[in-house]
């Protein structure tokens, strides 16, 4: 039994290795033109406790338009962890989203 559990957990471990060394990339491509302008106000609402930040909304591409995705109050990942907010660049003919990432 402790060769089993042994074995199992050896496996877990490099599962979760190969997954963290899996290629992403940094850019998720959206549609052919710019989205328009955010809107002029995020409403916050009330903070639901310490320790939140509060993430802007977006426009993201989703069935062949612009959608606005509310912004939110998340808890960091980490002490002292920064959201650096994610935004649309120009590549090649296309714009594409990157997204925001903690820092």
């Amino acid at each position: 039994m402790k060769r089993l559990t042994g074995t199992l957990l050896a496996v877990a471990a490099l599962a979760v290795g190969l997954a963290a060394c899996a290629p992403r990339s940094a850019y998720r491509y959206r549609g052919p033109h710019p989205p328009p302008p955010p809107y002029a106000y995020s409403p916050y609402g009330v903070r639901p406790g310490p320790g939140y930040v509060w993430i802007d909304g977006y426009r993201d591409w989703r069935r062949g338009r612009h959608v606005w995705v509310p912004g939110r109050w998340v808890i960091p990942p980490r002490s002292r962890a920064v959201w650096v907010p994610g935004y649309w660049a120009k590549k090649g003919h296309r714009q594409v989203w990157v997204p925001g990432r903690w820092r």
